[in-house]
């Protein structure tokens, strides 16, 4: 109705193409306009200033011989002040930015290498952006924002680098394994050293103590007891530890046979072995 009275309304975010008898004559911002039919006048279409989006997929090659399918996102909208080029000068405007994008994407992908690829996709975002920025202003429209949103290689290259990656994780937690287990045979060789370091100072203070409660009970024993010499007070000492230590290897459940010289010449013989040998610790410490 409206149009058979000559009345057109304009949404907003977009503008109308006015003709005059099939001439450009105006572009009609939003609201309400009369074009009068009798005398040639009418709307031609409308075209949308809204920001729209076109996803391009492109294979191409790399420089590896690696084919590869390249997503390109683009973001870009009609320029109100130079509605006329954008209505008239493209037929197919969303055609004609694929084809200066497969053009970039193919001029600059077989130039770089699989991993360069992955690492300069800005790059070769901001190359198709600025050619297509550089194309489509002559036609009207601003390119608003170009995303490489999406490299995938052939299937089986993906597989390959999946295993190599796979592989090199593998060999740094070999590593990392062996170096903990390096620590801990150098923490286990160390704690066992000091360990035994720390048994040899206790043996050595045991056998000290042992030298010094001897001596201290010959002095005091001799002192007591007037007339006796030290080696009488030592051979008593030494028979009665002896003979206490008879009882213990018996009285143990735990114990094995035990078999050492025995006779009326042995007591003495021992007693004279001890001596000997608590004598000579004695001088090493």
């Amino acid at each position: 109705m409206g149009q058979a009275l000559g009345c057109v309304q304009v949404d907003q975010s977009t503008v109308a193409i006015a003709e005059t008898f099939g001439k450009f004559d105006d572009v009609l911002e939003p609201g309400f306009h009369c074009l009068p039919w009798c005398f040639g006048k009418k709307s031609a279409g409308i075209l949308s200033l809204r920001v729209q989006q076109l996803d391009v997929k492109c294979e191409t090659k790399t420089k590896d011989n690696v084919f590869v399918n390249v997503v390109a996102s683009i973001q870009y909208r009609a320029l109100a002040d130079k509605a006329q080029d954008a209505f008239y000068k493209l037929s197919n405007t969303r055609s004609q930015i694929q084809s200066y994008v497969f053009d970039v994407i193919r001029a600059s992908v077989p130039k770089l290498e699989l991993d360069a690829v992955f690492e300069q996709k800005n790059d070769i975002a901001r190359a198709v952006e600025e050619e297509l920025e550089k194309a489509m202003s002559h036609y009207g429209f601003e390119i608003v924002q170009t995303l490489i949103v999406d490299i995938e290689p052939d299937e089986r290259v993906k597989r390959a680098m999946n295993e190599i990656n796979a592989a090199a994780r593998m060999r740094v937690a070999a590593n990392e394994k062996a170096e903990a287990e390096k620590i801990l045979q150098i923490k286990r060789a160390e704690g066992d050293a000091e360990s035994k370091y720390l048994a040899g100072l206790g043996v050595a203070r045991q056998r000290q103590a042992i030298v010094d409660g001897l001596r201290d009970s010959v002095l005091a024993f001799s002192v007591n007891v007037p007339g006796t010499t030290s080696k009488d007070v030592m051979d008593m000492v030494l028979v009665t530890q002896y003979f206490d230590t008879m009882k213990e290897i018996g009285a143990s459940s735990k114990s094995n046979s035990v078999f050492i010289p025995h006779g009326p010449g042995a007591v003495r013989d021992v007693a004279s072995q001890i001596r000997d040998g608590l004598l000579q610790a004695g001088q090493n410490n």
